[in-house]
């Protein structure tokens, strides 16, 4: 990164005004140490005052409002050039985000995301990447519970298997709880554009460098029962198993030949099918613009459940890796997994770019790259359980 000395903020956090940037501002008002500098910032004035205002007698007065909208380059050339780390909540990524990540990549910024978008992914490394990594700047992606825990799970299991000999890793998630509207909008645009998602990754796959002498893939597989956690296992279509597989390629302790795979856990049979039936389902109907559009309308963007409904909701996330003749099981747990605990993993996570003492990385990083053990730590300080079983 650039020369610290220059710029007056730690941390500025874009979408502030928005349900889960409420939720990341107010846990940022809570548990940020004493002397962060950090703003609030979008294009709505009027809406960040009354946020600034909730925060509190003796934060609110500490935290800056900063006006710009996310199409406007200068201005957001001008914040990145001001602060140490970006944090956005604003999506879906592929319509409003790429602004961002360039003026972040250009100033030598730190910039934190939400998406579990493959495409947008994809497209910032082929755009950005070499730019960060010429200004010192790590631009991590999908640091919510996309993909937090599967990143750092996967990521504290390995750790406990020789790393001289190949691996296996298998990450099983069950929830309790409602996904977030921007999180909704995503997936729905990602349903729509299969072909332009398979593209990018082509080309990033042509563009990126592979480890030396090691390889590291996600891979599928069919329903089927586990024989060691007991659930029904489906194929879950997100961005996780990626970032998983790219972290292994970029740290040697996932071994010289790394395949990770990806399920939902079901207890029966029954609903593994339901479960297989309504994504088909929902992928069907995002190909046709006016349901795509219906759908989206029923699942509003910026709104969520009531505090109340977040703490009855939670998430775990099980762990098989198999290594040099050893099976370890280990589990990721915590409370409600589309609101609270992402914003909790954000927020951590913009605080241990800021504050911590990480390895040294620049470029598109994943958050087991970047942050690894400071990362885990402050989660498991913050009340993720990250556990051997």
């Amino acid at each position: 990164m650039s020369d610290d000395r220059a710029r007056d903020l730690d941390i500025v956090l874009f979408g502030a005004t928005g349900f889960t940037g409420g939720l990341t501002a107010d846990y940022l008002a809570a548990h940020a140490p004493a002397g962060l500098r950090w703003a609030i910032a979008g294009r709505n004035a009027a809406k960040l005052e009354g946020v600034r205002r909730r925060l509190g007698a003796g934060v609110a007065e500490q935290v800056e409002v900063l006006v710009a909208d996310s199409t406007d380059a200068a201005a957001l050339a001008d914040i990145a050039r001001r602060t140490r780390v970006v944090v956005t909540t604003i999506g879906p990524y592929l319509e409003h985000g790429a602004p961002l990540v360039a003026a972040c990549a250009e100033a030598g910024t730190d910039y934190l995301d939400l998406t579990g978008e493959p495409e947008f992914v994809d497209r910032m490394f082929l755009e950005h990447h070499r730019t960060a990594e010429r200004t010192g700047s790590r631009l991590v992606h999908a640091c919510g519970f996309d993909s937090v825990p599967h990143d750092l799970g996967a990521y504290f299991t390995v750790r406990q298997l020789p790393a001289d000999q190949p691996m296996t890793l298998r990450g099983v998630v069950r929830s309790g709880g409602t996904f977030s509207g921007g999180t909704f909008h995503s997936a729905l645009n990602q349903f729509a554009r299969g072909k332009e998602m398979k593209k990018a990754h082509a080309a990033r796959r042509r563009a990126e460098a592979r480890p030396e002498g090691r390889s590291s893939r996600a891979v599928g597989g069919k329903p089927h029962r586990d024989p060691v956690l007991g659930y029904w296992l489906l194929p879950l279509p997100t961005i996780d198993p990626m970032v998983v597989a790219r972290s292994g390629a970029a740290l040697e302790a996932y071994g010289p030949r790394f395949r990770y795979s990806h399920w939902a856990g079901t207890r029966t049979l029954r609903f593994a099918a339901g479960g297989a039936l309504g994504v088909g389902a929902l992928a069907a109907a995002a190909q046709v613009g006016p349901l795509r559009e219906l759908l989206r309308s029923k699942v509003p963007q910026g709104t969520g459940p009531d505090e109340g409904k977040r703490a009855r909701s939670w998430f775990t996330v099980d762990f098989v890796g198999e290594g040099g003749g050893r099976t370890v099981r280990t589990r990721v747990s915590g409370g409600d997994p589309g609101y609270t605990e992402t914003a909790k993993m954000l927020s951590e996570a913009a605080l241990c770019l800021a504050l911590d003492d990480n390895p040294v990385t620049a470029g598109q990083v994943t958050t087991a790259q970047a942050m690894g053990d400071a990362l885990l730590a402050r989660l498991q300080a913050a009340g993720i359980r990250f556990e051997t079983v």
